[in-house]
């Protein structure tokens, strides 16, 4: 098993050496943009009303690629390298677009890619330098405790640094177990999206809102919605897990009873250096330090966990770059082939009717589910207002927007990410990491029918509800 692994681990070393050069692909075009932006450029509110529809086709590819390449070219689409294929291919009549016509759009959006990556890959680096030795006996109440506490985590310490830090030590509790992909689901509903709603902190779309005036203190009052939503499903895995903790196999769980280790942590000096990003995030952003100031720290912190955090520990963590590459390359071309339909929608969303909370809530969540949820809450945020009061509530202070249209953005935003696996970045890496400890994960469109079964109904409460 140990030489399986470690081929696994010189195959992945190989695969990541050969693929690290595939993220610079945005940073080329940025580069590009830079010196044509001299040029010709249109209003974005302008260009966004003359574009065609068909410019969203793209993007509409890339996820339909996304979705059916690892259906149909399963051992192809394994490799990062080739997942990069799509993404330039796809990109590029988009970008030769942008540049001739909107080249400031493009810049933009590289800017914002590289936040993102580096965001990610900080996180992802000190995360896996933290290892959390335990295998204690994988019961449906030790499993409905590890979702918990990664949901009221995930508001504090983000969603993607609340997932990188929880989800090894799960797999490795459940690694004797075989009905394991339900568990990973629900991580990535509760940790990964659903609990990162109680402050800006949480998801990158609420501190956008934070950015724009929205009181840090006001974000505490999505807890009723939080409560509902993470407890109710906390209890519906407890049931589900029982079910199939009944189902597995006699011999693995006797294994399960018999390898048990008390838990112990290792790698603490990595605890402030992930403090030191959740704080970066939330003061060094562009209305205090130029770009890309925030960007250089939170790669000075990565570095200092490279360098600092003993090999051994990411080792036993199974730690390689796959996951962090293959979002980036994924991400690559989501970025740019969204553009033109981010354009689109900033300047005929008015268009769209879209008038009361409940409205905003399946606007902004729906369309979160496969657009980048932080541009598509500036979007809605904007279109709330110019609204301004609803029903006689005047608006949140110091931001123009009511009360009422700010919770159903907020909530549509963080929610809704869990419908697919890009509506959220840690979506995408909890799944590569549980594939990369061979755990059968749902196919793009199978993922989507648990969201479906499970989510929609606990969103319709909470419309009625709340909204």
């Amino acid at each position: 098993m140990t030489r399986t692994w470690q081929r696994h681990n010189a195959t992945a070393d190989t695969e990541n050496s050969a693929s690290t050069h595939i993220p610079r692909l945005p940073a080329i075009l940025l580069g590009i943009a830079v010196l044509l932006g001299a040029g010709p450029a249109l209003a974005s509110e302008a260009l966004g009303h003359e574009l065609s529809l068909l410019w969203v086709a793209p993007f509409v590819l890339m996820l339909l690629v996304i979705a059916l390449a690892p259906l149909l070219l399963p051992h192809w689409w394994e490799k990062n390298r080739n997942k990069a294929v799509p993404a330039i291919v796809l990109s590029l009549p988009v970008a030769a677009f942008l540049l001739a016509n909107a080249p400031h759009e493009l810049v933009h959006t590289g800017k914002e890619y590289l936040s993102f990556l580096v965001l990610l890959g900080s996180l992802f680096v000190i995360s896996g330098g933290i290892r959390i030795r335990m295998d204690v006996q994988a019961t449906p109440a030790v499993n409905t405790a590890f979702l918990l506490l990664g949901a009221v985590l995930a508001s504090f310490m983000g969603t993607t640094g609340a997932a990188m830090l929880l989800v090894r030590p799960l797999l490795d509790t459940n690694q004797q177990r075989t009905r394991v992909t339900h568990t990973v689901i629900f991580f990535i509903f509760m940790v990964g999206n659903t609990g990162g709603c109680l402050t800006p902190l949480g998801d990158p779309p609420l501190f956008m809102g934070y950015l724009a005036g929205v009181p840090f203190s006001w974000f505490f009052r999505l807890w009723p919605e939080w409560a509902l939503v993470n407890l109710t499903l906390a209890a519906l895995y407890f049931v589900i897990d029982r079910y199939q903790y009944a189902r597995e196999p006699e011999a693995a769980l006797m294994l399960d009873r018999a390898r048990v280790r008390r838990p112990e942590v290792l790698g603490l000096l990595n605890l402030p250096l992930l403090l030191g990003v959740v704080l970066s995030v939330a003061f060094l952003h562009e209305g205090v330090v130029p770009f890309p100031v925030r960007e250089i720290v939170l790669s000075l912190l990565a570095a200092a966990s490279w360098k600092l955090t003993p090999r051994v520990l990411r080792e036993e963590n199974r730690f390689t770059f796959h996951p962090i590459v293959e979002v980036a390359v994924l991400f690559a071309g989501i970025f740019v082939t969204m553009i033109p339909a981010l354009l689109i929608l900033r300047a005929r969303g008015a268009e769209l009717g879209i008038e009361s909370p409940m409205s905003y809530f399946w606007a902004t969540g729906m369309l979160s589910s496969f657009l980048d949820n932080t541009p598509t809450f500036v979007v809605f945020f904007a279109l709330g207002q110019a609204v301004g009061s609803v029903a006689g509530q005047a608006p949140v202070a110091n931001t123009g927007i009511a009360d009422p249209l700010l919770r159903a953005v907020s909530l549509g935003a963080v929610f809704m990410g869990a419908n697919t696996y890009i509506g959220n970045a840690p979506n995408f890496m909890i799944k590569s990491i549980a594939e990369e400890r061979k755990i059968k994960m749902p196919s793009f469109f199978g993922y989507m029918l648990y969201p479906l079964l499970i989510l929609l109904p606990l969103f319709l409460l909470v419309s009625w509800l709340f909204l």
